[in-house]
């Protein structure tokens, strides 16, 4: 009787919403509601991720030993693999490639299960050590959550594919701050149409976003960095170059990534992935603790240009006074971060690979300026957080093949508008040579 009761004034709400609310109107709506739980969305898996990390970094590794880094990842995988099986009971697909998938084969259609699937799971994976990021997850959440409210006041299929795309927007302008940036990101990664009726709704949802995110999170900034060195025409070889090493960096990143995967899919048993995938994660965490989690600590270290903050736990105890010795730790990291990754993956754990790719990108910039300042050919020196910068915007532009998200994500959230010229260089670069040898990006190959 209750239902009854439910589903009829919800129908007589429908017939006043079309008499009094033009269908325009409706959809800005929407967007509103949709932005707001996308970033609503983004606070909950952070301060989950944060609270899960805190938990186990802090009162435990610290206080007892780093054997733990080895044991925390297989926990949280064999936790996630629990849920996934006993809970959600629902394969729990990685982000932004389940989202894209539903776009193109399923009309915009996304089951009620993924609006927690990737809550319930990704702090887990991430918390525990997961070596992967959280923007896929939120994007697949909100991405999840306004399909089934287009579905519920039954719009037809453009509509549920805008709305998805205002909750991309929204959970990625929650996540980085950056609202422009991640409007670009909605419509370059989910190939929506540039025009008013679509532009008016994503600005909408990625402001309610960003207003959500500050009200619950503050001003905090997972890049909290500024501009300082001004870009010089001189630099303009070494961005090429730049360009050209992040997109090598780039076409190993995703074939890592896939043949990891492949390798993956030829274990019929999830225990057996979960073991192999778990224990292989434990050993490179252990001998690597900053592959420990998403890393937004290490990029900041590197930006702020204290790398050796980074590397202090090498297990190999080399002398970080010595800059090549900083330069082969910091190649190791980056070679070791997308194996981390895939294995995270294919262990069975639930994230994304956009925190990865920055990680990576950051790691090259450092590792090129450094290189550059310190082999005795050239008589200038160039700005190594800005190449840190500009290096992430490289890996992000040939990983993703979506360069003005690159560009304008970098420039946005470190207010470096000033490096706008060698963003588009290398960015560009990387974009194209990333796109010759890899036609389809990472996540156009999961779909």
């Amino acid at each position: 009787m209750k239902s009854y009761t439910l589903k009829r004034t919800f129908t007589k709400f429908l017939i006043w919403r079309a008499k009094h609310i033009s269908q325009r109107q409706f959809i800005y709506i929407l967007s509103v509601l949709v932005g707001f739980l996308a970033g609503l969305g983004a606070v909950v898996l952070k301060n989950l991720t944060h609270f899960f990390q805190h938990l186990l970094e802090g009162n435990i590794i610290r206080y007892y030993h780093n054997a733990f880094y080895f044991v925390f990842p297989i926990i949280g995988l064999a936790i996630v693999y629990l849920i996934i099986k006993y809970v959600i009971r629902n394969k729990v697909n990685h982000g932004i490639p389940s989202t894209l998938f539903a776009i193109s084969k399923r009309k915009g259609i996304m089951k009620r299960y993924q609006m927690i699937g990737s809550i319930l799971t990704a702090p887990i994976t991430v918390g525990f050590g997961g070596s992967v990021g959280l923007e896929g997850p939120t994007v697949a959440t909100g991405a999840a959550i306004s399909s089934n409210i287009a579905r519920l006041f039954h719009l037809n299929q453009t509509k549920r594919t805008l709305l998805i795309g205002c909750a991309a927007a929204g959970a990625l302008s929650a996540i980085f701050k950056a609202p422009i940036a991640a409007i670009i990101f909605a419509i370059e990664v989910f190939s929506l149409d540039l025009t008013i009726a679509s532009l008016l709704p994503l600005l909408l949802a990625s402001l309610s976003a960003i207003i959500t995110s500050y009200f619950f999170l503050g001003s905090d900034v997972l890049l909290p960095f500024k501009i300082e060195d001004v870009f010089t025409i001189k630099d303009v070889p070494f961005f090429i170059f730049l360009g050209v090493i992040t997109g090598f960096g780039s076409i190993y990143f995703t074939e890592i990534y896939d043949k990891v995967q492949k390798l993956f899919d030829k274990i019929d048993s999830p225990i057996k992935r979960l073991l192999v995938g778990g224990i292989g994660l434990g050993i490179l965490v252990y001998f690597i603790p900053p592959l420990f989690g998403e890393g937004f600590e290490v990029i900041n270290n590197l930006i702020a240009g204290n790398p050796e903050e980074a590397l202090q736990n090498n297990f190999l105890h080399l002398d970080l006074t010595n800059v090549w010795v900083v330069i082969f730790l910091l190649f190791g990291l980056a070679f070791f971060k997308i194996i981390a990754s895939a294995l995270t993956f294919g262990a069975g754990g639930v994230g994304g690979i956009f925190a990865p790719t920055l990680f990576m990108g950051s790691i090259i910039g450092t590792v090129v300026a450094k290189t550059i300042n310190n082999i005795g050919i050239f008589n200038n020196s160039v700005s190594e957080s800005n190449f840190t910068l500009v290096g992430m915007a490289g890996l992000m532009a040939g990983v993703l093949h979506a360069p003005l998200t690159a560009i304008f994500l970098i420039a946005e959230v470190t207010g470096g508008y000033e490096l706008f010229i060698p963003l588009m260089i290398t960015a560009s670069i990387s974009f194209l040579i990333t796109k010759y040898v890899q036609p389809h990006s990472v996540y156009e190959k999961e779909n």
